[in-house]
């Protein structure tokens, strides 16, 4: 078998104390500030040289999909036992609302793929109702949810002025996120980006369908 490389070393190190420290696997992203490599492409190539030395395994499928093995028994350490699965459903409005096909909400047996959070976003939350939505738009940059952001959600009929929601117009078949105000019989949906108006709505027109959990930055 090829020597490992000083570089394949040191990540070895970073993989392992990472997962002790965290209960979860880093990201490549991780990898490459905590080992100081110059990009994330010289990261993938020798994390393909462990997996081929058998000392990692890695599903290319989740942003935190990287397993240690036990050397001296080939077992899988589980590196991702503390990580939360969530479903990626889609793309949500942070700016003008998207047309949307029904206003029935979401379902995880459409997800384009899975992602990982850590447990302390979770919380005491019922993990298995959490969903994830890829943002497109600008008017939440104030609220630091930008344009290709993740946000993670949780199924919720009605939220308290304030609170980020995703909420379905149902003349206009429409979602989006915005902060939600109700204020008599009309719901404002304000965005939080000084240049955009707020919509106004009648209430009886909007369907609160999740709340905003936390979002996961754009890499």
């Amino acid at each position: 078998m090829k020597k490992r490389s000083e570089k394949q070393d040191r990540i070895l190190r970073f993989l392992r104390d990472y997962v002790q420290d965290h209960d979860y696997p880093p990201t490549i992203r991780d990898i490459q500030t905590g080992c100081e490599i110059s990009s994330t492409s010289v990261v993938d190539y020798n994390l393909k040289a462990l997996e081929a030395q058998g000392l990692i395994r890695r599903d290319r499928e989740i942003s935190r999909g990287i397993v240690l093995v036990d050397a001296s028994n080939g077992a899988r350490k589980s590196a991702g036992a503390g990580a939360v699965p969530v479903p990626l459903l889609g793309t949500i409005a942070a700016g003008q609302p998207l047309p949307v096909p029904t206003d029935e909400g979401v379902d995880a047996r459409d997800a384009e793929e899975t992602i990982n959070v850590t447990p302390d976003v979770v919380g005491r939350r019922d993990a298995e109702g959490l969903f994830a939505l890829r943002v497109k738009g600008t008017s939440m940059i104030d609220a630091l949810i930008n344009d290709g952001d993740i946000v993670i959600m949780e199924p919720a009929t009605s939220v308290r002025n304030g609170e980020v929601a995703a909420v379905y117009l149902k003349e206009e078949n429409e979602v989006t996120l915005k902060k939600f105000y109700k204020e008599g019989r009309r719901v404002r949906l304000q965005p939080m980006n000084q240049t955009m108006e707020p919509i106004y709505t009648p209430a009886a027109n909007v369907v609160v369908q999740s709340r905003f959990v936390t979002a996961i930055r754009r890499s």
